[in-house]
């Protein structure tokens, strides 16, 4: 007991004896005698023994109770270790899928970013009608930080590259260059110095430079006396001023090392049709997002009305900084969440079921104990006890499960997109996670508590005694294990119509045209520092020199550069006007691509009208352009676009450009988007110093990678590389195809469960209707039924269960579809093709595991069944 037995007791017979003595009293003062007081009083206070006993169960909880439940629990799961086994499986595998993903969900949607009061954190935007969420142009956030009275605090990003140069060479570094504010919009102060100060953003201020801790202690091996030093970047001595905390994370450019003040000193930064920033603020006190929103957009819409060119349809996105931050992995996250779930209901309904046939298989020992005193709340005590064992197995089963889980998860990201995830670092059994887990184990207790109490509290333990409810019985578990096994049918069509979409979605994703050849291509990115070639003529002529060089290397076929590889995205737009055609000042966006000569027989894409570039379309030509087909097919719809001439909105004279050819549409979008009008223009008239070299070859294309930078660094010793990779490498490891490709393997597997342990739950089922049946079937066959009605007999019930598992599973699965559209592509949510091969697979396969319990009981001996009890 939680106090002690013996002094209890002791108190408990002096207290009874106290008693007894004051009704001798009363009884003697009354008239009686004292041997008569002393027996009418011990009459009166009834037997000490019993009296003793109630007593004790009055108190209440009794730890020897607990104690012998609990021993009582652990020899029945011994006695049993097939079910034991089984529940502990099944419901460490339903724990530990849901713990697991609950676990990514946590990292990425519920924990909150590393920064004080994070729900105040905004990122902000510029919309449009193609891009929602576009980048701005820094003067138009001059004027949104200037005019707005929602934020206390308006500041801006990009990425940069850096070449980092030392005495012993060459790094490329990747670097964040930010308005003075950012850090401190953030919350964040470095550890080791000072932050940037007001007035280091503007052109001509001196150069200084933050390091992210992990250079730091690369580079300076953590010195303190780095502050005040200067290091060379990309040509240009910069000051270090300070060393970020070793925690500092920012997931949308996570891989930035270096952090340096944003100087508007580009042609792009000084103009504003030129959109190349990302904004982030924060809140001012009791300012909501929608009224952040609003404010914005009317501070656009005054924009719009000042700078009608550059700013028509220009609007604005404001929403919280966690959203755009995960809002590409959202919608796969909460597609798993919910196919764990799913997974976890199977398993709760398997294991009740297993629960039920245990109960009733112990109905003689139930009615036993109840015959002999045992009230229905001590019997639910043991069931309560025998419930919350099972569920701590399967709950510590489940948390190996969940923790292996995670680690593979962790596995199907690709190094590249971590380096954007930071969230995911700490992701690990958190208390949140651990919150979650108990929560779980807590609601899978009430329910197989339940399960038995509720059984027994619906029928007579009685009947257990002479044998003659097990027809009642065996009634009432049918009824119930097929409205279970029907709900976990039911769910397995879901999960398997999911997977299904999902796979067919991937397939056609990675088989999706793409207008040019992949395989056999090599690609590398490649970036001339502005200090190593600042003239256009230089980039040039490095250009020429390192495709004359790659195209010399063994089993190269050819060589090529562009801008922006294909299978990137609908980005690097220009707006364009055509010569001679009406305008009405709206934007005319398309993808615009630079292009080496040889670019479009690289990548075999093939010329549908016109000519391709050639050597002579240079600096000192006439410019000259090339158009997909869907531009032609959008802006010259009928007729020929060949020597039709487009600008840009102003129709410039520099900017003018004829068309001198009609390409095939080619993926410069990613898998999943649609395809855009595109321009091409030549890199011998517009040359860039960071582009992708892209060559063919005659062998693997993969032998040749290790060898591109050394020939590129030969060619140039100041130029960097990175990113080596087969264009087939890079496609299956874009944002689509990871996307696309997870949800459809981790579904996929959810719904293989969820296959097994809904066949499983039937073939529970229909063996244990047959097994309370055979006396029936006995009588049958001995009245002359054949074999074959008693196969009819019990593969009709079963496929009566699995006709309403599929029906209800197929309705149920149409509008799940439809909430995972996002994750579609090129298929419906009512894809017949998927429902009807699913049904089948799942038909097939809960037909056959019936098939075993329907071959025994047409194996039934009539005679021994008659016999049987």
């Amino acid at each position: 007991m939680l106090f002690g037995r013996r002094r209890f007791g002791s108190e408990l017979d002096e207290e009874m004896l106290f008693h007894r003595e004051q009704a001798e009293k009363d009884f003697i003062a009354g008239g009686m005698s004292p041997e008569a007081a002393k027996y009418e009083a011990m009459r009166q206070f009834g037997n000490a023994t019993r009296l003793r006993e109630k007593s004790h169960e009055v108190v209440g909880f009794k730890m020897e109770t607990v104690v012998q439940d609990l021993k009582f629990a652990l020899r029945q799961l011994r006695k049993n270790p097939g079910f034991a086994l089984t529940a502990v499986l099944i419901l460490g595998l339903g724990i530990g899928a849901s713990v697991a993903i609950f676990a990514f969900v946590d990292a990425a949607l519920i924990k909150p970013l590393p920064y004080p009061e994070p729900t105040r954190l905004v990122a902000v935007n510029e919309s449009t009608e193609l891009f929602p969420r576009n980048n701005l142009s820094y003067p138009d956030y001059v004027d949104w930080k200037q005019q707005n009275t929602v934020f206390s605090s308006l500041d801006v990003y990009t990425g940069n590259r850096f070449e980092w140069n030392t005495p012993s060479g060459t790094e490329s570094v990747h670097g964040l260059q930010v308005s003075v504010g950012f850090l401190g919009t953030l919350g964040i102060k470095p550890m080791l110095g000072r932050d940037f100060h007001a007035g280091e953003d503007v052109k001509g201020a001196s150069r200084v430079v933050l390091l992210r801790y992990g250079l730091w202690q690369r580079r300076f091996g953590g010195r303190r006396d780095v502050m005040g030093q200067a290091v060379n970047l990309s040509g240009v001595a910069y000051t270090v001023i300070g060393v970020l905390p070793k925690d500092f994370e920012f997931a949308p450019r996570d891989i930035a090392e270096i952090l340096v003040p944003l100087q508007p000193t580009t042609e792009c930064e000084l103009r504003r049709s030129c959109h190349d920033l990302d904004a982030i603020a924060r809140l001012k006190d009791g300012v909501s997002i929608p009224s952040a929103l609003a404010e914005m957009k009317s501070i656009a819409a005054r924009l719009e009305r000042q700078y009608p060119d550059s700013n028509r349809g220009n609007s604005a996105s404001v929403i919280p900084l966690s959203d755009s931050i995960v809002g590409n992995i959202r919608p796969i996250l909460l597609v798993l969440l919910g196919a764990a779930g799913l997974l976890l209901l199977i398993a709760c309904v398997n294991v009740s079921s297993l629960m039920l046939v245990r109960a009733e298989s112990r109905r003689r020992e139930i009615a036993i104990r109840g015959a002999l005193g045992a009230t229905r709340k001590r019997l639910s005590g043991q069931f309560v006890t025998e419930a919350l064992t099972l569920v701590a197995a399967g709950s510590v089963a489940g948390l190996a499960v969940a923790y292996a889980e995670m680690r593979g998860l962790r596995g199907l990201i690709s190094t590249d997109w971590m380096a954007g995830m930071p969230f995911l670092g700490g992701l690990g059994l958190n208390p949140r996670v651990l919150l979650f887990a108990a929560c779980l184990s807590l609601l899978a207790g009430i329910l197989f508590s339940m399960t038995p109490i509720l059984h027994f509290r619906f029928s007579n333990m009685k009947d257990g005694l002479a044998g003659g409810g097990r027809g009642s019985a065996g009634t009432l578990w049918r009824r119930m294990g097929t409205k279970m096994v029907v709900i976990e049918l039911a769910t397995a069509v879901v999960l398997l119509t999911g997977a299904g979409l999902l796979g067919k979605s991937f397939y056609r994703l990675l088989h999706e045209d793409l207008g040019f050849t992949p395989d056999h291509l090599a690609t590398v990115n490649v970036h001339l520092p502005e200090n190593v070639a600042p003239q256009p003529a230089q980039q040039l002529a490095f250009e020429r020199a390192l495709l004359e060089r790659a195209a010399a290397m063994p089993g190269v076929e050819s060589a090529a550069a562009m801008d922006v590889l294909p299978v990137s995205c609908n980005c690097d737009t220009d707006w364009v006007r055509f010569v001679g055609k009406p305008y009405n000042g709206i934007h005319n966006e398309v993808n615009d691509r630079v292009v080496s000569v040889g670019l479009f027989r690289t990548l075999q894409v093939k010329l549908k009208g016109g000519r391709f570039f050639t050597e002579q379309d240079d600096a000192n030509s006439p410019k000259v352009v090339l158009i997909n087909q869907a531009f032609a097919q959008k802006y010259f719809p009928g007729e020929d676009p060949i020597g039709k001439k487009m600008g840009d909105t102003n129709l410039t004279p520099d900017s003018i450009r004829q068309i001198v050819g009609v390409v095939e549409d080619f993926k410069d979008a990613g898998l999943d988007q649609e395809q855009w009008p595109a321009e091409y223009e030549a890199f011998n008239q517009s040359p860039g110093s960071y582009y992708s070299l892209v060559l063919r070859t005659s062998q693997d294309p993969g032998s040749i990678l290790t060898a591109l930078a050394p020939m590129i660094q030969a060619v140039n010793a100041g130029a960097s590389v990175d990113w080596e990779r087969t264009m087939e490498d890079r496609i299956d490891d874009s944002e689509a195809a990871l996307i696309h490709r997870s949800a459809a393997y981790l579904v996929g597997g959810f719904a293989g469960l969820a296959l097994l342990l809904g066949v499983v739950g039937l073939y529970g089922v229909i063996a244990y209707s047959v097994s309370q049946r055979t006396r029936e079937i006995g009588v049958r066959m001995a009245l002359g039924a054949q074999r074959s009605s008693v196969y009819k007999l019990v593969l009709g019930e079963a496929g009566r269960l699995i006709g309403m598992g599929v029906l209800v599973g197929l309705a149920a699965s149409v509008g799940a579809a439809m909430l995972m559209g996002k994750l579609l592509f090129g298929v419906q949510a009512w894809d017949a093709g998927t429902l009807v091969s699913v049904a089948l697979v799942l038909g097939a396969s809960a037909l056959l595991a019936s098939y075993f319990p329907a071959r025994r009981a047409a194996s039934v001996n009539p005679t021994e069944a008659l016999r049987a009890d």
